[in-house]
């Protein structure tokens, strides 16, 4: 009989005996016992379908190609090139810390539960609480604005094949809703063929990379390498070009945001503490060298900067594609290519979204928590979180009515929360490893919290952590930045306000009555 161990609401474990474990299967149940949690949820996910749910949550070479134009403005050819890298070794940084905590503790509330077990007595359930609103509301702020990058790309096709077509507001919203409904269908309906569908989407992923590739290299006109790799924009007028750079530098970030995803499934995984660091790392390692690849190649064929810049579409991608190919129904079909990854990218990312807000729910974090972490018996999934991340999404969709700009902050909104939830997370994490506040697995006792099977050793893991704390405070700081100047009421970042908001409300919120029910994880189950 072996001795297993549970995570206290403290960072400590508190011993479990009597759990004799010879499976995958088993052990997850066990490390769900060592964090006090009731297994809900279904176990569905295998590393292959998981690393496609993780590349396509990512779609990192497509979303280059979306949000084109925000490196290029500020940094050119030049800065995106060179923020690429820059991203790509933070973001594996970044990632491979989480990964060290979610081999730790594979929980679908991630970011929360981390600190609440590795940050000290007196701080912890204060810093859980604000690092969860950061989670929720980061990834409830990254799926509206996927939701409005489909709707935005269709009518993107349209003014492609019909350029008297006239963008409406409203028909952005109605195609925005009915992104919506696809993801609740796949999430809801055939929620059970969730693993099969995104090993499904991870060959489109990949299928398309050379379709679009292809063409592009074969096709069109190049420019000189000069012009790709030594190029730099300011069109924000900023002061330096360095300054411009860093601006335009969240544009990168951007499409590396969400691989956590993988981490608010880890209840649906098997062998959770293995399978979820390693698709992390290999998706990141397949998403950054596909998006590198893509990025020069667009560059090299990227001869009509104005064009591009000013396309009707409202994505450079498209005028590229159009130039490149010579062809609007090749550049349709290449652009329908980004448009069906993006409606799959959205079903993950409501997965991930729903099952952090129904994790915080469970442990009594949110307003209305006895309702949002109920899970449907007869599917095993949470239907209610579900239905009510995507009514929040609904709800911000209303900003396009009144503001396409003040949507767009939603970006930036993105990237501050969830980078912020990285940040506190990995900064205890840091604290917790140079004070020996973490033992190996095999001596966990009373008030220690141990290592998982995925582990960075000695200084190597304690540089990775530093630069991965460095570099997050970098891109939240400027992910509050406007893209030019002098700023106005219509080139105002409102990130920073809305951000804000956020904290408000949930302070106020926690003050007025999250305080008294809300202790850190909630301990539902404790077996001796």
């Amino acid at each position: 009989m072996k001795d297993v161990y549970q995570l206290g609401s403290s960072p400590g474990v508190v011993k479990v005996t009597g759990h004799e474990y010879s499976s995958e299967v088993d052990r997850d149940e066990v490390d769900l016992l060592r964090m006090g949690k009731k297994p809900v949820l279904k176990r569905r996910f295998g590393l292959m379908s998981l690393l496609g749910f993780s590349c396509t949550i990512l779609i990192t070479w497509e979303g280059i190609l979306i949000v084109f134009d925000i490196g290029f403005s500020n940094g050119g050819p030049g800065g995106l090139v060179y923020g690429l890298i820059i991203v790509w070794i933070g973001t594996l940084s970044v990632y491979a810390c989480l990964s060290e905590l979610a081999s730790m503790m594979p929980t679908a509330g991630g970011q929360y539960y981390w600190v609440a077990m590795l940050a000290p007595k007196s701080s912890r359930k204060f810093f859980s609480y604000a690092t969860g609103w950061l989670t929720v509301w980061g990834w409830q702020a990254t799926l509206a604005s996927v939701y409005y990058l489909a709707a935005t790309q269709i009518q993107g096709l349209i003014v492609m094949t019909r350029p008297d077509y006239d963008i409406k507001a409203w028909q952005t919203v109605l195609l925005f809703w009915a992104s919506m409904v696809f993801t609740i269908f796949v999430n809801t309906v055939i929620g059970r063929f969730l693993p099969k569908f995104e090993g499904f989407i991870l060959i489109l992923h990949i299928l398309g990379f050379f379709a679009i590739l292809i063409p592009l290299a074969i096709f069109g006109p190049h420019q000189p390498a000069s012009e790709v790799f030594t190029t730099f924009l300011n069109t924000g007028d900023w002061s330096t070009q360095g300054l411009s750079f860093m601006v335009g530098i969240i544009g990168s970030v951007y499409t590396f945001t969400g691989a956590d995803g993988a981490i608010h499934m880890s209840e649906e995984i098997e062998n959770a503490a293995v399978i979820v660091p390693r698709a992390i790392i290999i998706s990141l390692v397949i998403n950054g060298a596909l998006g590198f690849g893509m990025l020069i190649v667009t560059l090299f064929s990227l001869t009509n900067v104005d064009g591009a810049l000013k396309s009707p579409t409202g994505f450079p991608f498209m005028e590229i594609f159009l130039n490149s190919t010579g062809s609007v129904a090749g550049a349709t079909v290449m652009a329908s290519i980004l448009v069906v990854m993006q409606y799959a990218a959205n079903v993950g990312l409501l997965a991930a979204a729903s099952r952090m807000l129904w994790s915080f729910a469970r442990d009594r974090g949110l307003p209305g928590w006895k309702y949002l972490m109920h899970v449907e018996p007869r599917t095993a999934l949470p239907i209610r979180s579900i239905l009510i991340t995507t009514f929040v999404s609904l709800l911000l969709s209303l900003i396009i009515l009144g503001s396409a700009t003040a949507f767009n902050d939603l970006v930036s909104l993105s990237v501050s929360s969830l980078q912020s939830s990285y940040l506190v997370a990995i900064s205890l994490l840091l604290y917790r490893r140079v004070t020996g506040g973490i033992h190996p697995r095999k001596s966990a006792t009373d008030d220690v919290v141990s290592w998982g099977p995925w582990h960075m050793h000695g200084i190597w893991g304690i540089a990775v952590n530093s630069w991965a704390c460095l570099y997050l405070i970098t891109m939240v700081f400027f992910s509050f930045w406007p893209t030019a100047t002098p700023v106005t009421a219509s080139t105002m970042n409102y990130a920073v306000l809305i951000t804000g908001g956020v904290v408000i409300i949930s302070l106020t919120y926690y003050q007025l009555w999250a305080k008294r029910v809300y202790t850190g994880p909630v301990i539902e189950i404790s077996v001796e």
